[in-house]
């Protein structure tokens, strides 16, 4: 088991990555305190977890609101005595997902948007090491995961404040792997997702935990017509942005910190805007004999 006894928090664990992550580290071995803002939702990921024969709590947490944090990150400690992998997952997508241009968002919807992703994160990221450094036998050895996006490396069309936040994430990682938490042996790391989140990302909170990524809920999964470059006979999904998460969690990545990793990419954020097409070689070929026969 790759968590064997390690003692985990997961934030937004009631839906998406986050559930899935749940349910995985536990498989894993670990001990995981479930939060999510909506405790419904987290009691749901606890009786999953719990039915599949692993251990689990379930705490009500707000990212924005920093007792709460605090207290859940307390409960982890209370509960198992340890705090081991926190793992920064909670988000929300930009108001209108996308719909309002630059300069009709609001100073409030800015906000919103910040608190959650960023300052949520922050808030985590600071009573996780609180926690870790008064560990049974000191900090060493424990992970920090964020969960940040593709928006934070790439132009995604009408998300400015979320992808601001999530580059903001990425910042905060470097920061802290190099002059905070690293001293302590504390790691700290950043998932990029692309593809294979949750379709619930864009749906209201309170709507059914579908367990879907996007690209599954198109329907029938064509390869030749995803604009992943990378051609699979099946859709991403979350298990596959769980994964990466899980192996950050583990002693497997025990020198890995400050960096930011864009999983499920399939190749991407490699791909240029020159609309090359499949046969580009052989159209550079004729167009360069074409131009070399006319001069």
């Amino acid at each position: 088991m790759r968590l064997k006894d390690k003692v985990v928090v997961i934030t937004g664990a009631g839906s998406g990555l986050g559930r899935v992550s749940s349910r995985l580290f536990a498989q894993e071995g670990a001990r995981v305190v479930i939060t999510d803002i909506s405790e419904a939702r987290a009691k749901e990921t606890l009786e999953q977890v719990l039915g599949d024969g692993n251990e689990a709590i379930a705490v009500k947490a707000d990212v924005t609101i920093e007792s709460e944090v605090e207290a859940a990150v307390q409960a982890a400690v209370d509960t198992y005595g340890r705090l081991d992998v926190m793992f920064a997952n909670a988000g929300i997508p930009a108001k209108g997902f996308g719909s309002a241009a630059l300069e009709n968002i609001t100073e409030e919807e800015w906000d919103e948007t910040n608190d959650v992703v960023l300052k949520g994160v922050f808030f985590s990221v600071k009573h996780a090491v609180r926690a870790m450094k008064n560990n049974p036998g000191g900090p060493a050895g424990s992970s920090i995961i964020c969960t940040s996006s593709a928006a934070s490396m790439a132009g995604y069309p009408g998300f400015p404040q979320y992808g601001a936040a999530k580059g903001g994430i990425n910042a905060f990682v470097r920061l802290c792997a190099a002059w905070e938490i690293g001293k302590y042996g504390i790691r700290i790391n950043a998932i990029c997702p692309t593809h294979g989140m949750s379709a619930n990302f864009i749906l209201p909170g309170d709507a059914p935990v579908l367990g879907k990524s996007h690209e599954e809920m198109q329907g029938e999964w064509i390869k030749e017509h995803s604009p992943i470059p990378l051609k699979l006979d099946r859709a991403p999904n979350l298990l596959d942005n769980a994964y990466p998460a899980l192996f950050l969690a583990s002693d497997e990545s025990m020198y890995m910190s400050g960096v930011s990793i864009p999983i499920t990419d399939g190749g991407t954020l490699a791909t240029v805007a020159i609309p090359f097409g499949d046969n580009w070689r052989e159209d550079l070929y004729g167009n360069a004999s074409g131009e070399a026969q006319q001069a």
